[in-house]
């Protein structure tokens, strides 16, 4: 298991003991369903709410540099904070999930992967690790390699398995339509 899992895992057992649903995303998500590569933080969404914060922060406090103030006020805006790991600098970035029913479907649709012999943890499904990275790469005004190769990884190993209509769906509702349409033309080329 590679140290940003064992950082992210540190975060995400908390989550369970508080019975706050969660999954993995982003790129630690893109490199378990597609091509492997480094990152320097992991996306976890997560249904926490203010009655969690205290033991949460409680609990993590002394590995991770982590503000309850900052978790408030994600929650009320439904947008993110951090965590940074004190012995490797690693960040953990939690996102609170909007009223939208992406969102939604996320948490409904995360997968339980095994991360080593004797430990599972979920993770986002490929086909919202796809459609969540058109998102930022839209965001991110569509620049970023980075995505792009990520997107186009999952796309390659997981090929016929994705579910197409599901990901149309989803890509239509966020008005990225035009993205997967372009990035499947890509991968299948």
């Amino acid at each position: 298991m590679n140290d940003d899992i064992s950082v992210a895992l540190k975060v995400v057992r908390v989550l369970e003991r508080l019975e706050v649903p969660y999954l993995i995303g982003g790129s630690l998500a893109s490199s378990t369903h597609g091509l492997a590569r480094a990152t320097a933080n992991a996306d976890i969404p997560a249904d926490l709410k203010t009655d969690h914060v205290d033991e949460f922060v409680a609990a993590l406090e002394a590995d991770f540099y982590v503000s309850k103030d900052s978790a408030l006020q994600a929650i009320s805006r439904c947008s993110s904070f951090n965590l940074i790991d004190y012995s490797t600098g690693f960040k953990v970035d939690i996102f609170i999930p909007r009223n939208r029913n992406f969102d939604r479907m996320q948490l409904s649709n995360r997968v339980q992967i095994a991360v080593s012999d004797d430990d599972m943890a979920f993770f986002a499904s490929p086909e919202d690790t796809i459609i969540a990275k058109l998102e930022w790469y839209r965001a991110g005004e569509e620049v970023s390699d980075r995505q792009w190769n990520d997107i186009s990884g999952v796309i390659k190993l997981q090929g016929a398995n994705l579910n197409l209509e599901y990901m149309q769906d989803r890509a239509k509702e966020l008005g990225i339509s035009d993205l997967l349409d372009r990035v499947l033309e890509q991968a299948g080329d």
